[in-house]
This record gives C-alpha cells, sequence and structure tokens, in this order.
C-alpha cells in the first residue's frame, strides 16, 4: 500500500519496525533513520527476510532541510516520528514542505525548559488542513491508548463522563540499582516536573510526587502510585465535554525515588549549562550517559505493566464506573521483539496510528490528537497485535489498599 519513513532508532523505533514488518500489505516499504546510521542498520538487521523493504538513512532530525531532503528522496506517505519531543516541530515543517502525513507519541517539549504543552502543535492546525494533510499526535500507549481508552468509554458507555483517572504502573525489575525506561532525559525531566491535574475547568498545581495512593491492581497486586502531570490531560480536558477532573497517576517504587532525590540535591536532574574543564554541559544530559540504555533493558527486565483508565459518570440517568486497560509481560514482549513492555506498549500504537492513517481510516486534514477519531478500529487493532484490552464495571476492583 505504501512507504513509511521512521525517524528515531531507539528502543521504541525498534518495536514500530518490527511491529510494520507484520502487516507488509500496509507497509510495503519502509525507512529507518536517525542521527546513528549504526542503530538504525541493528534494528533493519533483525529483521532479514522480511516481505517488507527496509532501508536505513543517516539525518540530524533537529535539522528540517535534513528531513526534507530525506523525505523527498525515500518518497514515503508518513512520517512515523519516534525521536526525541525536542524535534517534533523541525518534522512537521519538513512533512508540510515535503506533502507527507506524520504520526507521533509525543508532544513538543523545548530542549531549554521542562515544559511540554500541545499549543505549538497544534498552532500547525491551519497548516496542514490547507495542505490537504493528516498529523495524528499522541499515539502511543499514554498519550495514545489511554485517550483512545476514554473516547471508546464516551461512545459505548458514557452519556455524561466526570471523572477520568489514568493510572500508568510499571511492576518489572531490571535488576539495576537506578535505571529510566524510556530516555532518561525524558523520563527525568517529566517525574521532576510539579504535578498538575485539570478541575472544574482551572489546573491545580501540586509538588512533585506529593500526591500518594495505592492501588490494588490487576495481576500486579498493591502498588503505590503518585500524581503527575501528562500531556494527555490536556487535550482530554479539551476534547472530552463537560469532564470535571481529569488526573494521572504513574508507579515508582521506593528505590527509585531515593536515588532520584539524592540526584536531584547533588544538582544531576539539572538542565542548566554548567561550566565542567572549559565546556559546557547540561547535567542531566551527562547523567543520561551514566545511565543503562532503555533499549538494553528487555533481556533484563520480568514482571507486568497495568496502564489503563477509571471513569466514571452517569448513563441513562445512573452513576456508573467503568475500568478499561491493558496488562503487558515484559518476558513476553522480549521474546516477540527483543523489548521490555514500555516500549512495547508505545511501539504497537504508533504502527496502528499510521496504519489506519495509510488504510484511510484516520485521515482527515489537519492536526488531530487521537481522541478526536473514532476509536473501535483503533480498538481493535490493539487486541490483533499484542495488547489486548480488558474492561470492567465494578468499581470495587480499584479499591484504595
Amino acid at each position: 500500500m505504501g512507504k513509511a519513513l521512521i525517524i528515531g532508532a531507539g528502543g521504541v523505533s525498534s518495536v514500530v519496525v518490527q511491529k510494520c514488518c507484520q502487516h507488509p500489505d500496509v507497509f510495503e516499504e519502509i525507512c529507518i533513520a536517525s542521527r546513528t546510521i549504526e542503530k538504525c542498520d541493528a534494528i533493519k538487521n533483525k529483521l532479514v527476510g522480511s516481505k517488507t523493504k527496509i532501508s536505513t538513512a543517516q539525518v540530524d532530525a533537529d535539522n528540517t532541510d535534513e528531513v526534507i531532503n530525506l523525505i523527498n528522496n525515500f518518497g514515503p506517505e508518513v512520517v512515523i516520528n519516534v525521536a526525541l519531543p525536542y524535534q517534533d516541530l523541525t518534522i512537521m515543517d519538513a512533512c508540510l514542505a515535503t506533502g507527507v502525513h506524520y504520526v507521533d507519541t509525543a508532544n513538543y517539549e523545548p530542549p531549554d525548559t521542562a515544559k511540554f504543552e500541545y499549543k505549538w502543535q497544534w498552532a500547525y492546525k491551519e497548516k496542514f488542513e490547507e495542505a490537504g494533510l493528516t498529523a495524528i499526535l499522541g499515539s502511543g500507549f499514554d498519550p495514545g491508548v489511554t485517550s483512545i481508552f476514554t473516547a471508546y468509554a464516551q461512545k459505548h458507555y458514557f452519556d455524561e463522563i466526570h471523572t477520568i483517572d489514568i493510572v500508568d504502573v510499571n511492576a518489572g525489575d531490571h535488576g539495576y540499582p537506578f535505571a529510566t525506561n524510556f530516555n532518561p532525559e525524558i523520563n527525568i525531566r517529566e517525574v521532576t516536573a510539579n504535578g498538575r491535574y485539570f478541575e472544574n475547568g482551572d489546573w491545580v498545581e501540586t509538588e512533585p510526587l506529593s500526591v500518594k495512593k495505592v492501588y490494588n491492581l490487576p495481576e500486579i497486586g498493591p502498588t503505590d502510585i503518585y500524581l503527575m502531570y501528562h500531556e494527555e490531560l490536556e487535550s482530554l480536558s479539551k476534547n472530552i465535554k463537560g469532564v470535571k477532573r481529569i488526573r494521572f497517576w504513574m508507579s515508582f517504587s521506593e528505590r527509585y525515588l531515593t536515588h532520584l532525590k539524592v540526584l536531584e540535591n547533588v544538582g544531576m536532574t539539572s538542565i542548566e549549562p554548567i561550566i565542567y574543564e572549559g565546556k559546557e554541559i547540561i547535567p542531566l544530559q551527562f547523567l543520561k550517559e551514566l545511565l543503562p540504555d532503555p533499549a538494553s533493558l528487555g533481556p533484563r527486565t520480568k514482571g507486568k505493566t497495568n496502564i489503563g483508565c477509571v471513569i466514571q459518570g452517569t448513563k441513562d440517568g445512573k452513576p456508573q464506573t467503568y475500568y478499561v486497560y491493558n496488562v503487558s509481560d515484559h518476558e513476553k514482549c522480549y521474546a516477540e521483539v527483543g523489548s521490555q513492555a514500555v516500549s512495547y506498549t508505545t511501539g504497537v500504537p504508533a504502527m496502528i496510528g499510521a496504519m489506519l492513517l495509510m488504510k484511510g481510516i484516520w485521515k482527515k486534514p489537519g492536526v488531530y490528537n487521537v481522541e478526536e477519531f473514532d476509536p473501535d478500529p483503533f480498538m481493535e487493532a490493539l487486541n490483533e497485535n499484542g495488547l489486548p484490552w480488558q474492561e470492567n464495571f465494578s468499581p470495587t476492583l480499584l479499591d484504595e489498599v
């Protein structure tokens, strides 16, 4: 059916590529591009004999002209952006310049400010409309599947949605004293930022990780979860009409939090430049180089993830509580694609979003978050591509411990 350019060569990209190759009728040809072509070649070499034709290329995704040249040379129908969030806008500019559709998994974040908002990408809406191009934002798991879960609940089970609690629990153990399950720089910037949630039309800010609950989750058990800000709160507060409160929760072990606090106390999580031996460095970027590469965690990680949404509202005038979630096993994910579940749960939805676009199912000019499309084909594709979801209407399922 077409060609896809995949920018990025980390753990998520590896999953995207392998999942695309499971649909050679849609992804006839793909190109993997990154600043480090050796990483692209390593992914390609996993798939010798694939029906999908695979090529690789070197590109600096911070340079729009380089991305434009690559797109013109390869001629894709869609660019799947699984590079760094800092590079979203340069890649979107390149897509506009070349007439190519766009899909990503995380919203834009300025390199020098730990602040992620959709305003920069939403500002492209008219440009993509005028060009007749589709940009799908946040087609990962959270954001992504969690937003689709909400849209699905709104379509099928609620007349009104009042509250949404997104719960992201990784109960996996990689055996390291301290490591992050995705890009360390992005992960630590998120975790050390103030918490924030939407309530009654306003945003309420909290100190980092200062609000804690314990939830007893299916296949995981009692787990500490902490209130954080996450980007899908911004889009859901806009697109789920009448919602009164939206919160995001993530799990962290005491070991992780202790290490993080020490690193923060000595300045290693700072994004402010310092001078070291006559050269300017950013402490967090230096720390990233010291920590294990998340792509290397796959063979070490055991346990499961549970990510889902607890949604409350009304149906036919009666209170309704709906819980929809996915449980993924790190070892099973590794057996299939050589990556742990955190990369798997992000990479599979990225492929699905691009597939629905290429099939014309999710294709309309403009810039859209995933919850603005029909959720049903995405929910079906999750079950077919390794991320089966479960649902429950029992409010006791998530009783706090």
